[in-house]
């Protein structure tokens, strides 16, 4: 019997994305197991957020095929387009969320658009999201300028899990936070990827984040994936990019700052 755990629940297939004459994704190929955390690193400008934003249908490709738990979405007709996103939530770069919007208010949007529920059961879901993500209910009314970075993520992050995905997609989520917050929000990933069952797919720069919280790393180069593996085969790779990043002086002292940190 096959390891359900090794069946992809997003396939990408020869992904080609372009802006005019530049070709940011060619032929790219990718799968996410279900059930981990898939790191997605790469260069500035290498097209990370591209596949993200590809992938949950906001920019337009050029060529090939993506299917979400088996499902072409290209092939698939409206309904089941409907169906298939409503298995995932993102937490956009920044968190995105809406300004004239209260915290609680952001994160009942997708409720109330999706979901035929009374405001009050909308108001008690959306304080358990707030809740699930540790903020508190004097939190619930702040709006997003009151709100501090790491606050305006664990709000961001409760919306995208407003309608129980199966999937998270995460764009830089520790991007713009202090070590501690940074910390504390991987943490907070991996519980609740834990407890939800969810499968993750991240992207980030944050080499403290690669090796507290993902069980496999994806690199973009040149428009492809170039290595993907956990994080012992990153420091193996001699990809010259991979070898830089992974094997460079700061990843070498992170990878000896934890190696004689108290278990």
């Amino acid at each position: 019997m096959t390891d359900q755990t090794q069946q992809p629940v997003i396939s990408v297939r020869d992904l080609v994305v372009g802006f005019g004459s530049r070709i940011v994704l060619d032929h790219l190929s990718l799968d996410v197991r279900r059930g981990e955390i898939l790191g997605f690193v790469g260069g500035s400008g290498s097209g990370k957020s591209v596949l993200l934003r590809a992938i949950v249908g906001l920019l337009p490709k050029r060529a090939g095929t993506i299917a979400i738990g088996g499902i072409d979405l290209d092939s698939a007709g409206e309904v089941s387009r409907r169906d298939v996103a409503s298995r995932w939530g993102v937490l956009f770069q920044q968190g995105a969320l809406f300004s004239s919007l209260t915290a609680i208010e952001n994160v009942a949007f997708a409720m109330r658009e999706h979901l035929d529920i009374s405001e009050r059961l909308m108001a008690e879901v959306a304080m358990a999201k707030l809740a699930m993500v540790g903020l508190h209910r004097g939190d619930a009314m702040k709006f997003p300028s009151e709100l501090s970075g790491g606050m305006t993520k664990r709000v961001a992050l409760a919306r995208a899990l407003a309608l129980d995905p199966e999937i998270l997609f995460l764009d830089e989520p520790t991007s713009g936070l202090d070590p501690i917050s940074a910390g504390d929000f991987d943490a907070l990933i991996r519980t609740l990827q834990q407890t939800l069952g969810l499968t993750v797919f991240m992207v980030t720069h944050d080499l403290e984040s690669l090796y507290a919280v993902c069980d496999r790393i994806a690199v973009l180069a040149d428009g492809s994936i170039v290595a993907i593996g956990p994080m012992s085969e990153m420091q193996r790779s001699d990809h010259p990019w991979v070898k830089a990043y992974f094997r460079g002086r700061r990843a070498t002292l992170l990878e000896q700052r934890n190696a004689t940190a108290p278990a």
